[in-house]
């Protein structure tokens, strides 16, 4: 199961996604969340799969990759769908004592359940494609109007790109010390839901103290190189919009425009 989590990894690969500016695809991961919350019915899914595909495509980034990457929150998909398959009233087409299955449910709990999946995919991709730098920068840039009001935009973007930047870091370390429990005896794999969740303890205290640990390191280590953030500091790599960032704004603008039209006419 660790090995299994990719979200907030970054994969490499040649593509004009990767090559796209980080504020364009911060932007297009947004636009992407917010038109995921305009439609009501299944219909909307098509638009937005048909338009995740051609991205996926032609980022280069393999679709049993991105499915790995699903498998660490498929209790809280599964909690979410049962939660509206028997919270939901409606004309009942099954029950065992206290527990009514209505039909309302059933589509309600689907249709969460492929807009939870939709949305994980498509955000992930923004992380797949970039870089823990550039995405510091990418949030920066973005949030640096905001310093008219004294808003820290560089400690936050830098906050957010180490926190994306530790899990892998502490995935491997999670493995690393389950094996090693693993290697003293501990019984991890056997018995009920309770006792495997009883048997992690072992596992997520070290982990606990590990990541204070790397926190702290990094920390002194900020401090012994001078670093009192963005004021004055400049770029290596400065971001510039090309000719590939046009193509992914027109791109967003003909996916956006489908959306609201047929939300507005079609009604979905």
């Amino acid at each position: 199961m660790l090995r299994d989590i990719t979200i907030g990894q970054y994969y490499p690969a040649q593509s004009c996604i990767h090559r796209l500016d980080p504020r364009t695809k911060i932007l297009g991961a947004l636009l992407y969340i917010v038109s995921l919350f305009l439609f009501r019915s299944f219909s909307g899914f098509l638009v937005v799969g048909t338009a995740f595909a051609g991205v996926l495509i032609l980022s280069h980034v393999p679709f049993r990759y991105m499915l790995r990457g699903l498998k660490p929150i498929l209790m809280i998909l599964l909690f979410t769908m049962l939660c509206n398959f028997f919270l939901t009233s409606g004309e009942v087409i099954w029950q065992w004592k206290f527990l009514k299955l209505t039909k309302e449910g059933l589509m309600r709990g689907v249709f969460m359940g492929i807009r939870l999946v939709l949305l994980i995919l498509g955000t992930s991709m923004m992380t797949y494609t970039t870089t823990p730098n550039q995405l510091t920068d990418g949030l920066e840039k973005l949030m640096s109007p905001l310093k008219v009001i004294h808003f820290p935009a560089h400690e936050m973007a830098m906050m957010m790109s180490i926190a994306l930047r530790f899990i892998p870091i502490l995935t491997e370390e999670a493995d690393r010390i389950r094996k090693a429990q693993m290697a003293r005896g501990a019984d991890m794999e056997s018995g009920g839901l309770i006792k495997r969740a009883k048997a992690m303890v072992p596992v997520f205290i070290p982990l606990i103290v590990s990541a204070f640990r790397r926190a702290f390191d990094l920390a002194m280590a900020m401090e012994a190189r001078c670093y009192h953030g963005g004021k004055g500091r400049t770029k290596m790599k400065p971001l510039r919009y090309g000719m590939n960032d046009l193509f992914g704004f027109l791109y967003l603008a003909c996916y956006m425009t489908t959306i609201i039209l047929l939300r507005v006419f079609a009604k979905i």
